[in-house]
């Protein structure tokens, strides 16, 4: 009897770090938005399962200062605070950086063509106005380069600051309606001449170019418009 209720608590463990994994990616890839409500039953349905494991992944999301509760019945993902996301943008320019770099000298054909492929389906999806689509093929191409440089640990910290970062570049890229992949295309061509300096160039360019609109994507949530950037609509 005692080995059963120990095999069920093992399945219950398990089955609650596989949610908890789901929901990360949700954040990492931007399915979720900044100041977006999340419940239990939502999330549930959303990722077709049970309460309970929902429940306590929430519970390690909040301990992760990953969601925020407003109220006992309000739980949302956060809005970063400006001075947040310029400290996370400076940190991620020279870890996602380094990672360009260290790709581009060791790239290998295989790893050029499934960036390639990537950006071809981002450009695809941002011609058929999918920007939900658009920004998920963004995270993939990001996270391929970073796979691409052979460092697990530095993958590791860019996934953290990407639970953080991920809904707010999804929300800001679907507001903005701006292009995902022209600084992707040069990071493809230092690939391909194995330039690890241009690599990092046009990874920093790629994360520089759009803060002031993230910062005005960030400020509009303050004036209670959120998501309406100036000269949008």
């Amino acid at each position: 009897m005692a080995e059963r209720s120990a095999l069920k608590e093992i399945s219950k463990e398990s089955l609650g770090a596989t949610i908890y994994d789901q929901l990360a990616q949700a954040l990492v890839r931007g399915m979720l938005r900044p100041d977006q409500k999340v419940t239990i039953r939502g999330l549930a349905e959303m990722l077709g399962t049970s309460s309970t494991p929902v429940r306590d992944a929430i519970q390690r999301m909040l301990q992760d200062q990953v969601l925020e509760q407003r109220s006992p019945r309000d739980v949302r993902v956060p809005v970063l605070e400006v001075a947040q996301y310029l400290e996370i943008s400076r940190i991620r320019i020279e870890l996602e950086g380094m990672a360009a770099e260290q790709a581009a000298r060791q790239a290998k054909a295989g790893d050029i063509s499934r960036l390639k492929r990537i950006v071809a389906q981002t450009g695809e999806a941002m011609a058929g106005n999918r920007w939900i689509r658009a920004v998920e093929h963004n995270q993939r191409f990001h996270f391929a380069l970073a796979s691409m440089a052979d460092m697990p640990v530095l993958l590791s910290i860019l996934h953290r600051l990407w639970l953080r970062m991920g809904p707010l570049i999804a929300g800001y890229y679907e507001s903005a309606r701006e292009d995902l992949v022209g600084h992707h295309r040069k990071m493809i061509a230092a690939c391909e001449t194995h330039d690890g300096a241009a690599a990092r160039a046009a990874m920093r360019a790629d994360i520089e170019e759009p803060r002031k609109g993230i910062i005005a994507y960030i400020n509009s949530f303050e004036t209670g418009q959120p998501g309406k950037l100036p000269g949008k609509g």
